[in-house]
């Protein structure tokens, strides 16, 4: 006999609700990882990318949702969002998109050290520092949302017919 209780996912905490004070440090701080990126040149369209691509690999499908909406509306494309978790073996995507999408994989799985020199190798090669910066706030941004959706087991509820 275990000693585990399951809750039922109705059941758990949204800690975004929970904790707002928190959830909105969280916000800001996401925010300003979005100017930064702004600052540094890179579009919204690899924004999103970058976002998809962390929430893909952490499987959070409640920021799959939010972010493949707001890929769509900067203008990416069904192909290169249909892609985008084989991305390595594709030409749709440029250097410098092949260079964040590495260096946000990176920063998701911090503790592949190879995985981790060779992205950042790629990323110096193509990326400046302010764009290497840009990349690695957006992607921890991510990765804490990813967190906080995964855990508090938001919805993702079916979008009425068009």
């Amino acid at each position: 006999m275990s000693d585990v209780t399951v809750v039922p996912a109705d059941r758990r905490v949204f800690v975004d609700k929970q904790s707002p004070q928190a959830y909105k440090a969280l916000l800001a701080a996401a925010e300003a990882a979005r100017e930064v990126a702004a600052e540094a040149g890179l579009d919204r369209r690899l924004i999103e990318l970058v976002n998809l691509r962390v929430s893909q690999i952490n499987g959070c499908a409640y920021c799959l949702h939010v972010h493949t909406r707001a890929a769509i509306r900067e203008g990416e494309t069904t192909q290169r969002l249909g892609v985008l978790p084989a991305w390595r073996d594709t030409e749709v995507f440029s250097d410098r998109e092949r260079a964040a999408l590495g260096l946000a994989e990176a920063t998701t799985s911090p503790a592949d050290a190879a995985l981790q020199e060779a992205a950042y190798g790629v990323a110096r090669s193509v990326l400046s520092d302010e764009e290497i910066s840009a990349v690695v706030w957006v992607s921890i941004a991510i990765n804490s949302f990813n967190r906080v959706s995964i855990l508090s087991k938001h919805p993702v509820r079916p979008a009425p017919a068009r």
